[in-house]
């Protein structure tokens, strides 16, 4: 089937774009330049990107720059501005966001992709009359569409889309993408911004599934706190414990992935927005930059989600509010800022990696393994083997925690290799890198606790024989008749297939009463 095409101008001639589209010229010559992988910009990245440009235009409306200058806009076109933006951040038009995420390293294409789009959806607004007020409605609380509370505010109502016929050519329309959409800003500045935001958004989710996944664990290790079992080093028996205190290790490493995920957010807490081209805001109002912050930091706390309070970890602050810079040389021509906020995520994913591996340890078997824990069945395990349960939820979490430990492979060489003098140029990958690491290891993190974390039970009996049956117990002899002494008992018993207790007796090595109150297990599991 023939796709219909209309033509388009943009600074280098006309270009063919297919009739449906929203985007124009710029964007189709960016498809056409780089189909490299057939793999858009993360939808939370455009999500962001339209929230930054409402905030933009808000700020440029207040300061009476769009009703003024070589093509005022009225106060319904600026209506229309304000609502396309913000259909644009609800989701509405992700189908009209082709660009690869392998294009020109400032994310130049993918900011005139939504500077095309915005200004034909404004334009259709106000040639179809819709009526500029009440709400736009939201689209819930899905992975894929910026989350919020309530409603976002916009001075129009959304109306379904036009039909793509009779649409003018974007260089006949009277509300601008560059002119207008993208007035007061560059690439260089308004890409990164887009970037921080939909990073802090996702993290917040990220925050809230480490503090659920805390709690859980926390909750076993007070449930299982007299579970005697045996302890390992190198994979070898060591000296007794308790399942709780294993879990207690296991609550701490989670803790400190809380405290990673919340140290990454304060490296993500000012917007370059403002620095233009290179940092020194050429063509923008003194207080443009103030009060887009502004606007993103009451959209931000006002409508979006922000999961989780901490209050679970012991941290009652979110995220503080976005804060203007002095300076924006840096955060244009470097991006530290993420480079480090993806490090500490790494540094949670290592944390997370670990405690997922050891639970899936601990319920191996469960004839041939050490199965002190039962992992809930979820699906049969094997295509040959009937009956095989494997415990699929931490090695989906495990993999999410690979990836995310590769990723920061490749963001920290984009970040020392990619900024030269005044500009970091490979900004595209870098979001979509970032994003993907967030979101798979709070997907994969917020499954594992629901379905995994949550449904575990201790296999007390096990528990109880790997203890009586270890060697180490001799450990506790050491104080009574020496190291070399009690290594012969761990060794006869080894030997002779019989436990520790058994060839104690048979040595006499202690008095009966003596020994049994040096053997007990569960005095072992605390300084004594």
């Amino acid at each position: 089937m023939r796709i219909e095409m209309r033509i388009e101008h943009d600074t280098m001639g006309p270009v063919e774009v297919p009739e449906g589209a929203y985007y124009g010229a710029q964007t189709q010559r960016a498809v056409e330049n780089f189909p490299i992988s057939g793999k858009t910009m993360p939808p939370e990245l455009i999500h962001a990107l339209g929230l930054v440009k409402w905030a933009c235009a808000k700020a440029n409306a207040e300061l009476g720059l769009l009703q003024s200058g070589r093509s005022p806009l009225s106060e319904e076109q600026i209506a229309a501005l304000l609502t396309a933006c913000l259909e644009v951040a609800e989701g509405k038009f992700d189908d009209h966001f082709p660009v690869d995420v392998y294009q020109t390293g400032s994310g130049t294409s993918t900011n005139m992709n939504a500077n095309e789009v915005i200004a034909r959806r404004a334009n259709e607004i106000v040639e179809a009359g819709e009526n500029c007020e009440g709400r736009l409605p939201t689209a819930g609380r899905q992975r894929a569409v910026l989350r919020t509370k309530t409603p976002i505010d916009s001075p129009c109502r959304l109306s379904p889309t036009l039909p793509p016929g009779g649409r003018q050519p974007t260089s006949a329309v009277s509300i601008h993408p560059n002119d207008h959409v993208n007035m007061g800003q560059s690439s260089n500045d308004i890409f990164p911004t887009a970037m921080i935001v939909a990073l802090v958004i996702e993290i917040a989710f990220l925050k809230d599934a480490v503090a659920v996944a805390n709690k859980t664990l926390q909750e076993k290790e007070y449930a299982w706190e007299n579970v005697l079992k045996i302890g390992r080093t190198h994979l070898a028996d060591a000296t007794p414990m308790t399942l709780g205190q294993e879990f207690e290790g296991f609550k701490d490493q989670m803790l400190d992935a809380y405290t990673m995920v919340c140290s990454a957010l304060r490296f993500l807490d000012s917007l370059p927005v403002g620095g233009t081209a290179i940092g020194t805001g050429i063509n923008t109002h003194p207080d443009f930059a103030q009060k887009v912050i502004g606007f993103v930091n009451e959209k931000l706390d006002e409508k979006v989600v922000l999961a989780g309070s901490g209050k679970d970890a012991g941290d009652t602050e979110f995220v503080r509010p976005f804060g203007d810079l002095s300076s924006r040389f840096n955060t244009i021509s470097q991006r530290n800022d993420i480079v480090t906020a993806h490090s500490l995520i790494k540094s949670a994913a290592v944390c997370i990696f670990n405690v997922a591996n050891n639970i899936r340890w601990l319920g191996s078997g469960p004839r041939a393994g050490f199965y002190e824990i039962i992992i809930p069945d979820l699906q049969p395990g094997s295509s040959i083997m009937p009956g095989k349960v494997n415990p699929v939820l931490c090695e989906a979490l495990m993999q999410a925690c690979a990836r995310v430990i590769g990723n920061d492979q490749t963001m920290t060489f984009c970040g020392a290799a990619g900024g030269q003098f005044q500009l970091n140029v490979m900004m595209p990958v870098m979001a979509d890198t970032a994003i993907e690491s967030v979101k798979i290891l709070s997907g994969a993190l917020e499954v594992f606790t629901e379905k995994c974390l949550k449904g575990l039970v201790a296999n007390e009996e096990k528990c109880r024989e790997g203890v009586e049956k270890s060697l180490s117990l001799a450990t506790a002899l050491n104080p009574h008749i020496g190291y070399e002494k009690a290594a012969e008992v761990a060794k006869e018993a080894f030997k002779t297939g019989k436990t520790v207790r058994e060839v104690c007796l048979e040595w006499d090595v202690l008095p009966p009463e003596r020994l049994a109150e040096v053997l007990d297990p569960m005095r072992m599991t605390r300084p004594n």
